[in-house]
Order: structure tokens, then sequence, then C-alpha cells
């Protein structure tokens, strides 16, 4: 997932709120019904609905300008994804947030994932000097205002913070970067007076506390849950007793992974003729399957339950992911450093040229 951000003083609780609702529907399955919806159906209706949000703050030009500045950054991720073989969603729009694309593969390595990562602020980057060149051409205002917006959207994109592109940049480079992420999130905070980025920072730290603090660098735990819908009108009708809400019980299970190297979780209630599949988002290795909560449920067909699984399973990092050669690394890095003093120039270059305040 990568994400983008722009503020604006007057619009402050906007944003606020907006951030808010966002992050609550990525955790949930809100947002992968938005990326069902077609192939591009969904990126076009994003589109629209950020862009009419934009416009209650700004004028429709700008609203229409900064949300195809976003569509080049998240095309370039694009590009750079389908170059390395990974399949990925089309570009999803986020009003008072920005954008981001679905991963349907995980990188095998950081260097697939530091190359996706780069190719969003490098195309943007490119876009944007477009941008800047046919604004200096035409001394066209707005067109100075969007490329001085499109250079900063940039980056701030490449500070080593995850799930911003820096953070997975830096895992080609050093993680010792994301130190520096820490650090440097809290100035452009305090900077931004920024909500949106205090919440991106505060979820960034959280995981590296977990991650190297709280338990062993190479071992995470972590929950999966799900709820599935069960018919249970006939075994009521044969007299079998049916679990109330307050029913809990450990279930076997069966686990396997299919080639693209998602693992699932096969989990098995015989008594109750239930059984149901997980996907875990990581692989792990399974600790214990468990019914946490029963929710009964009137049909017209008859009695349902709605039961609610967790799976509890331990990560492990995997150090080779890690292991990056020295070339690779001095190319990243000397490339992360590269597109950032260039897009901090070229934001002093519109401020002097086109008069666009800092």
């Amino acid at each position: 997932m990568v994400l983008k951000q722009e503020e604006s003083k007057k619009s402050s609780s906007i944003w606020s709120w907006g951030a808010v609702i966002v992050l609550l529907l990525a955790k949930g399955k809100s947002l992968l019904a938005l990326l069902k919806l077609g192939k591009f159906g969904g990126a076009l209706l994003s589109m629209a609905a950020s862009i009419g949000a934009y416009a209650l703050i700004y004028p429709w030009s700008f609203a229409i300008g900064f949300v195809l500045l976003l569509f080049v950054h998240e095309l370039g991720h694009v590009i750079a994804a389908k170059r390395k073989g990974l399949p990925v969603s089309a570009p999803v729009f986020i009003p008072f947030l920005g954008a981001l694309i679905a991963l349907k593969k995980h990188p095998q390595d950081a260097v697939t994932e530091a190359y996706m990562a780069f190719g969003g602020p490098l195309l943007g980057t490119v876009g944007s000097t477009a941008v800047f060149v046919a604004a200096y051409i035409t001394d066209s205002p707005l067109l100075y205002a969007l490329s001085y917006v499109g250079f900063f959207l940039n980056l701030i994109n490449l500070l080593p913070i995850h799930p911003l592109d820096g953070g997975r940049i830096a895992t080609a480079v050093t993680r010792w970067l994301w130190v520096v992420g820490l650090v440097g999130g809290l100035v452009v905070i305090i900077y931004l007076k920024s909500f949106v980025f205090f919440i991106i920072w505060g979820m960034f730290a959280f995981d590296l506390y977990k991650k190297y603090i709280r338990r062993r660098p190479n071992e995470q735990s972590e929950i999966e849950t799900d709820s599935f819908l069960l018919p249970v009108e006939h075994l009521k009708e044969q007299g079998m007793l049916i679990p109330g809400p307050e029913h809990r019980r450990e279930l076997p299970y069966m686990t396997y992974s299919d080639r693209e190297g998602r693992q699932y979780v096969k989990v098995l209630w015989e008594s109750m003729d239930f059984e149901g599949t997980l996907a875990l988002p990581r692989q792990g290795i399974i600790e214990r399957v468990h019914v946490y909560k029963i929710e009964p449920l009137e049909a017209e067909s008859g009695l349902h339950l709605r039961i609610h699984v967790a799976v509890d399973y331990a990560v492990f990092e995997n150090d080779s992911y890690y292991e990056v050669p020295l070339a690779s690394r001095l190319k990243f890095g000397l490339g992360y450093v590269g597109l950032a003093l260039f897009l901090g120039g070229m934001m002093y270059l519109v401020h002097k040229v086109g008069n666009v305040a800092i």
C-alpha cells in the first residue's frame, strides 16, 4: 500500500476527519470492495470522487490537475511493478489522503520492493517537471502552483517512513534510515501541523516498536480474523444444541499455500457442518484457531449463526529479504539522495520563478 498528502490550513478539520474515516475503512473490507469494481472502474470512480472533494476547497482546474499528478505518481508504481512481474490493482484515489495501489503478490526481496517504490516519485517528478516547463512557457500561475505541489508531494513521499515510498526504498539502502524517518517525521508534523501525517508517523513508530522492541526481531505475533454465516435451522430441527453468543472453542484446521506464496487456513467444525477458509496476509506458523464470538440471526429461511473466527500465528522475519548487494545499495542510495535534492531544488526554483509561497 503507497500514501500521499496535501495540507491546507483552512481545511484542516476536513482533512483530519477524512483521514480518520479512510484509515478505518482501510482496516476493514470496504476498501477492498472498491478495488473489485473492475480493472479501471474503481480507479475512475475514486478519481472522480477525489476531484469533487478537492473542488470543495480549491478551484476545479486545480483539483483536476492535482488528481492527475497523483495519477502519474501511481502510474509510476504500476509500471515498476509490472516490470518486476508483480500484479497490482489499478490506482484507487482517496479524498484528502492521496492514492494507493494494492499489491496482489508481495515482493520477494528488498531490491524489488525498493524498485517498485522508486517508480512512483520518479515518474511523479517527471510529471511535475513537465507541468513546470508548461508553466514557464505560458506563465500560468495555476501550472506553477500545481508543479510546486507535485514536487512537494513527491519529496514528502521520500521520507523514510512506512508506508511512504521512502520507507520502502530504505529497505534496499539501510534500515537505519527508518530512525532518520522517526526524527524527520516529527519535524514534518511540527512544520505542517498535519494530523494526517501524525497518524502515518504514529502507525510507523508503533510498527517499529512491535518489530524490534516488544518482541524478538525474528518473531512477531499476529491475529487474522474473519466471519462466516452458517445456516443452522436444520440442526435445530434435529434437536442439536445450538451454541450461544458466549460460546468459545478451538477449531481443528489445515493450512496450505498457493503458487504465489499466499497462505490459507481451512477451519473445520464438524458437529456444525461448518468449514471456512481464511487468507493470511503474511506467511507464518499457526498457533491456534478459535471461535471468539457467535451471533444468532433470524432470517426467512430460519436461524443462522455468524461465526467469528480468529487465527493466531507467529510471523518470522526473513532476514535474507534485506540481503542487498552493495552495488544495489549504492545505486538506490544515490538515486534516493539525488531525487530528493532535485525535488527540493525545483521547489525553490518554482518559488523564485513562479512566485509561489513556500
